[in-house]
């Protein structure tokens, strides 16, 4: 499969706006089944960060006062991804804020976001849940950090997705994967999945 960038974002809550903005972001770089490169950094958008989003990440407003400002960091984490895939665990929530972030330093997103928790609802349906760090432990595979910082979080969403993409090749068989396969199996309903697959073998 080719290169894919992972996505991660800590933000001051839920919905994009002039006072909800993000408050950190990390990327790895994903090739053949491996993290082969790293982007990480604070990103000041001069908003407050609330008291409990404090608690539940770690990123208080000290820390934002010195980090370099929004700007800067969303034209050099632009520049790092260029043009390779993307993908978030969650996408809809990251893919909202990448688009948001991105359109305030005059840039467009032209490439899709792949979800691995779209995928692992359909490859992984007897975790116990679709949280990240639910579905990393189920599958037996490393814990990278502190939950809801950045990095961590798209170290486990990378490893996460190296590993269905192994359950891909050998449990159903397929031998090409791709970022738009990757996106297509994520529209399949659940239901119909294996059904979908058995028409990809072997290609």
């Amino acid at each position: 499969m080719e290169r894919i960038a992972v996505i991660d974002f800590e933000t001051t809550g839920i919905t994009p706006s002039s006072s909800c903005r993000a408050t950190e972001i990390a990327v790895v770089m994903l090739e053949q089944g491996r993290i082969v490169d790293r982007y990480q950094s604070l990103m000041n958008a001069g908003v407050r960060v609330p008291a409990f989003i404090e608690q539940l990440t770690g990123i208080s407003n000290a820390m934002l006062r010195s980090a370099p400002s929004a700007e800067k960091v969303m034209n050099e984490v632009n520049e790092f991804v260029g043009i390779t895939p993307l993908l978030a665990h969650n996408a809809a929530f990251d893919q909202k804020f990448w688009d948001f972030e991105l359109g305030r330093i005059k840039r467009t997103r032209l490439q899709n976001f792949a979800c691995s928790l779209l995928l692992a609802r359909r490859l992984m349906p007897a975790a116990p849940n679709h949280k990240l760090g639910t579905l990393n432990t189920f599958a037996g595979l490393p814990h990278t950090g502190q939950a809801h910082r950045a990095m961590a979080d798209a170290e486990m969403a990378a490893n996460l997705t190296a590993h269905l993409a192994s359950e891909l090749r050998q449990k159903h068989g397929l031998r090409e994967l791709s970022h738009d396969l990757l996106c297509s199996l994520q529209k399949v309903p659940a239901a119909k999945i294996n059904e979908h697959l058995k028409r990809h073998r072997g290609f």
